[in-house]
């Protein structure tokens, strides 16, 4: 169907073969489906969406899986689930084709506060965006009926109707469920009102001294914007931030591993991206270990260790009710066939092949720590 409409098609039945293609070709759109096999498709989205040459290229997923609000979060532009009708297709490639011809985006800014409003567009900059800024929720409403956005950036404190409420009103219309909205606010938000945000808004970000940064990288990953093309300002500020990671930041991870080097390596590689590491030499001692740091966020799983092996220990953390959602990624030194399907029976949440690709790693532990 694709090439029919007139596109070029470069097909990867494999994960890694479809992030090198992706590197190489720098595609115009991949589509990009959930379950495949070796590292699954939030993993790729992720590598995607944090390596600077590929983080604009937009990715549709068409997938049996129904989690659609976690892929336009992650910076998705679609999210179709199988089985994908004819139509739906068809839909997806004009908007392909609109995306390409498109070359400016355009943002709108909701804030009350004519110099907020002004700095934001500043910061976001102009060239392949055209911003609008507006400063009521009645006149977000109704510019969006007469003119066409690509991202809105809202402020929450808004005088005619609360950000919350705009929220809702802009996702009742069909038309508009897919567009990303990044909430920009200087209020501290209760439970309750993330809770609600989050199902709505594709991201959140409370002002504070990285806020700007932050807005610029959020707002590039919905826009599309193309990194090495931003003037050099924008692009060091996005270099510094992707430096740390907010989701990696301050967690608390435990690797099992009975070999000393890799244990060292994977610990600095790890403290690296300010996180906290512990680590166990075998089974008993990481089962022992996470016992008296139950806040453990994640675990690094050897499998192959003498007396107590990684699926024995793994099958142990499994049956004590505290750890049953722990993340646990298996650590295997070969990828024998079957290899994955031992691991998740043992329960392990996903699986990495020894000798570690780091950035690899790095996705596995931001999609099981992004909840």
């Amino acid at each position: 169907m694709a090439r029919q409409q007139g596109f070029k098609v470069i097909v990867a039945l494999q994960s890694k073969q479809g992030l090198a293609l992706a590197q190489q070709f720098k595609p115009d759109a991949i589509t990009l489906d959930i379950h495949m096999p070796e590292m699954d498709g939030w993993t790729i989205l992720d590598r995607l969406k944090h390596n600077a040459e590929t983080r604009h290229i937009p990715v549709h997923i068409f997938s049996v899986d129904d989690r659609e609000q976690r892929g336009l979060q992650l910076g998705a532009v679609t999210y179709l689930q199988k089985p994908v009708s004819p139509e739906a297709l068809t839909e997806v490639f004009s908007e392909i084709t609109d995306f390409i011809e498109r070359k400016v985006k355009n943002l709108l800014v909701i804030e009350d506060d004519p110099v907020q409003a002004q700095s934001i567009i500043e910061l976001i900059g102009n060239g392949d965006v055209q911003s609008t800024a507006v400063g009521t929720g009645a006149e977000a409403l109704r510019i969006l009926k007469s003119q066409r956005f690509d991202c809105i950036v809202l402020d929450l404190g808004l005088p005619d109707m609360s950000g919350l409420e705009l929220i809702e009103r802009i996702k009742q219309e069909p038309s508009f469920l897919k567009l990303p909205i990044v909430v920009y606010t200087g209020k501290e938000l209760t439970r309750q009102e993330e809770t609600q945000l989050r199902r709505l808004a594709e991201s959140i970000i409370i002002k504070n001294v990285r806020s700007p940064e932050r807005l610029l990288d959020e707002t590039a990953l919905f826009l599309h914007r193309v990194q090495s093309k931003l003037p050099k300002p924008k692009r060091q500020m996005l270099e510094q931030l992707h430096q740390t990671d907010p989701v990696l930041t301050h967690r608390k991870i435990l690797i099992v591993d009975d070999d000393l080097r890799n244990i060292f390596a994977l610990t600095s590689f790890l403290e690296g991206y300010q996180m906290q590491v512990l680590f166990a030499e075998n089974g008993k001692d990481g089962i022992e270990m996470l016992q008296a740091n139950p806040d453990t966020n994640a675990v690094l799983m050897d499998i192959m260790m003498p007396e107590m092996d990684g699926y024995e220990t793994t099958r142990a953390i499994r049956q004590q009710q505290q750890f049953r959602s722990l993340p646990i990624i298996a650590l295997t030194a070969k990828a024998m066939p079957g290899d994955r399907e031992k691991c998740i029976e043992a329960g392990a949440s996903d699986y990495i092949t020894k000798p570690v690709d780091t950035e690899q790693l790095l996705s596995l532990l931001r999609v099981w720590l992004y909840r």
